[in-house]
């Protein structure tokens, strides 16, 4: 795609007007009018006012510049790299610091990066071949032998999986034929869907949060996600606590 016509869809995706986007970028209407019409070629510096102004990721803005002519502006490093060793490090320590509560990090297509020891709670009973670094969390969230078959709200929970799955439309494909349909009548804790998984525990009601790196230049780094699983009630406190126990007891044994 050339580049006005993908700043165009950027644009309109994301319902802004010209206007809008002008003023975001401190530029005139007239200016994106023409850049998008391509009767003006932007600088490498517009593009990037343009590519911020729209919030787009740092993968997005890359392509932007490419489609520009540019040269990307984000590095895209791997996490072996021993210049994001600090990286791994942090992720480590964050990983850790969420115990007793299961929590795991994961890439932009939703491969497993790390998970700390209290994930077993979350992966117990699903086929060995869902499970482990570079698996797919997501397929092995809804997939027939993976958790699917232990969560008490899968319609509900599924929805929730699917809605972030808008930028990887073969994994969804494949996810949504195991999705039933949604039952409204599934409880909500009133401020969000909680994931009710049986366990060996006892039924478990678990909130997730999300964390990110906010200031990442690296395009991998950006697209790091780390989610927690907390406890909903007091039920699901102590069985974890007890999972983590029990962990303790069989390592020092």
């Amino acid at each position: 795609m050339d580049f006005p016509r993908a700043l165009r869809a950027r644009r309109t995706g994301r319902r802004l007007s010209q206007l809008e986007l002008a003023l975001r970028a401190g530029t005139t209407q007239r200016h994106v009018s023409f850049i998008e019409s391509g009767r003006s070629v932007p600088g490498r510096t517009m593009v990037v006012r343009l590519a911020e102004s729209l919030e787009l990721s740092l993968r997005e803005r890359n392509e932007l510049l490419l489609a520009a002519g540019y040269a990307p502006a984000y590095p895209e490093s791997s996490l072996d790299d021993p210049e994001l060793a600090p990286v791994r490090s942090a992720i480590d320590h964050i990983l850790r610091g969420h115990l007793p509560y299961p929590a795991l990090v994961v890439d932009r297509a939703g491969e497993l990066i790390a998970a700390n020891q209290a994930f077993d709670v979350i992966t117990e009973g699903a086929a060995p071949e869902l499970i482990g670094t570079g698996k797919n969390v997501y397929r092995l969230a809804l997939h027939p032998q993976g958790l699917a078959p232990r969560i008490g709200n899968l319609a509900e929970w599924a929805q929730h999986i699917l809605a972030r799955l808008g930028h990887l439309p073969e994994l969804r494909d494949e996810l949504i034929d195991y999705v039933p349909e949604l039952d409204q009548s599934t409880g909500h804790l009133g401020f969000a869907v909680p994931l009710l998984l049986r366990s060996s525990f006892g039924e478990l009601r678990l909130m997730t949060t999300v964390t990110t790196f906010a200031t990442a230049v690296d395009v991998t780094l950006a697209e790091l996600k780390l989610e927690a699983f907390l406890p909903a009630d007091r039920p699901t406190q102590e069985a974890l606590s007890t999972a983590a126990a029990q962990r303790d007891a069989q390592r020092h044994r």
